[in-house]
């Protein structure tokens, strides 16, 4: 099964890289932080991609968000919000998406994190049949730059009938190639319960150059994905997407 081939894609690459984390030179002890730190952030991008699939009708979208942190327990929330047009194309109202989520990032070794949290996708005034608001529980293992998350929905799954209990499994790789240049490369499988046809896998291949003291990153990548998502235009096919963003 399709599903089963990323899965151990995904775990080999899991094996390959916590191996290089292990093998990096150790670096110096990072600066002690506050026990309390808010940040907000801010972004323009040419097209929105929500795993692989435009949000936007392949147009830009405005995006922005804030984060709040415990620096000594490793408790986080935030909430993030983007200009979005699927909803009324899929016969709703609203052109907004608006996420709130928390949970808690800590260590298991000196090279090996977690992540664990869960995320609310509101959609104001969405009026769709199912509601396309949607709640997720998820769960994340990083080593070094590699990074496997697995998300699971305890509500229908944006919009999908009797797709409670949907499931998306991603690796992600981040990995500093240059002085403020990081390779992004990403695959992911969603599966869609109860409605195989719309479950598919999505792949990434991009660029972010991060310009440090300004806090502001510009960011170039390439998706694609095996699904076909009609409205117009298929809003799941292969693009390059450019943004920037600016953290402050």
């Amino acid at each position: 099964m399709k599903i089963a081939q990323n899965f151990t894609l995904i775990a080999a690459l899991t094996l390959a890289f916590a191996s290089m984390a292990h093998a990096e030179e150790a670096t110096p002890a990072p600066e002690a932080k506050p026990d309390n730190e808010v940040s907000y952030n801010a972004a323009v991008v040419s097209d929105y991609r929500y795993r692989g699939i435009s949000q936007t009708r392949l147009k830009p979208a405005l995006q922005g968000g804030a984060d709040y942190v415990n620096n000594p327990t490793g408790l986080y929330a935030g909430t993030w919000l983007s200009t979005i047009k699927w909803v009324k194309d899929a016969g709703g109202d609203g052109d907004v998406e608006w996420d709130i989520y928390g949970g808690k990032r800590g260590n298991i070794t000196d090279t090996i994190s977690y992540d664990v949290g869960g995320l609310y996708y509101y959609y104001p005034s969405n009026k769709l049949h199912p509601s396309s608001n949607t709640f997720e529980l998820y769960g994340q293992i990083s080593a070094g730059p590699f990074s496997v998350k697995y998300s699971q929905s305890t509500t229908n799954l944006f919009g999908f009938s009797d797709s409670k209990n949907s499931g998306y499994l991603d690796g992600q790789i981040n990995k500093e190639i240059a002085d403020g240049y990081t390779l992004n490369l990403h695959i992911g499988h969603q599966n869609v319960k109860n409605n195989g046809a719309s479950s598919y896998t999505d792949y990434k291949i991009g660029v972010t150059k991060d310009y440090g003291v300004a806090t502001v990153a510009l960011a170039a990548f390439y998706a694609d994905t095996d699904a076909y998502v009609a409205k117009e235009k298929n809003l799941a096919k292969s693009g390059l997407v450019l943004s920037v963003s600016k953290t402050f």
